[in-house]
């Protein structure tokens, strides 16, 4: 018998592509604009959000019948800021530097419209297996695309990916830097990851056309 009936896989599968959170749902965005100039930055991000939100959504799903409906929404912030303190303090134990480069955007996890949607919309509705999967998916939606922006960002803006030189040296004019080849400076400022993400969601809806809404 499969792990996962079809049902279940396409709580996984569906916010890759055809539901993802930020290209389709058009929700945290801010994140996207502020952390992508790098990639480490956008993988350890994506790690976060997936820790938090496959977690999150289980204790919610856990406690969603003895959650008076009055103060769910405040249960649900003491759920995420829970989880977001345990992954700022594991940074700064960890990757002391990279902690202070994420600085106030892994605090800004508590309010990311994605996790609360999340635990609003399903999880209190869903037992534990289901909410689990419906958390990692949108994670991993929401990572893979912050990856994707974060990877182009960096190659082109500043010709390294995690810090390492992938294009040549362009001080000592080596690899394409010896042909005339010049980093985009424009790629490091955050207005570079709006044009990153509207240029994947342009490709997304130009490959399903059932994506484009209607005027």
């Amino acid at each position: 018998m499969a792990l996962l009936s079809k049902k279940d896989a396409n709580l996984i599968l569906d916010p890759l592509a055809d539901n993802n959170p930020i290209t389709i749902q058009v929700l945290g965005i801010c994140s996207a604009l502020a952390i992508t100039a790098e990639l480490k930055a956008s993988v350890v991000m994506a790690i976060s959000v997936l820790f938090v939100m496959g977690v999150g959504n289980v204790v919610i799903s856990m406690l969603r019948n003895i959650i008076p409906s009055k103060i769910r929404i405040i249960v649900q912030l003491i759920v995420v800021a829970t989880l977001v303190i345990v992954v700022d303090q594991v940074l700064k134990a960890f990757a002391y530097e990279l902690s202070k480069t994420l600085s106030v955007f892994v605090g800004l996890i508590i309010t990311n419209c994605i996790i609360m949607g999340r635990f609003e919309a399903f999880a209190l509705g869903n037992g534990l297996w289901r909410s689990f999967l419906d958390g990692i998916g949108n994670a991993l939606g929401y990572g893979i695309i912050l990856i994707i922006v974060g990877f182009i960002r960096e190659l082109l803006g500043s010709g390294t990916l995690f810090g390492i030189p992938v294009l040549g040296d362009p001080i000592a004019k080596t690899g394409l830097y010896s042909i005339g080849y010049e980093n985009n400076g424009f790629m490091i400022i955050p207005p570079a990851a709006l044009i990153v993400v509207g240029v994947i969601i342009w490709i997304q809806r130009s490959r399903n056309k059932t994506l484009i809404e209607e005027a």
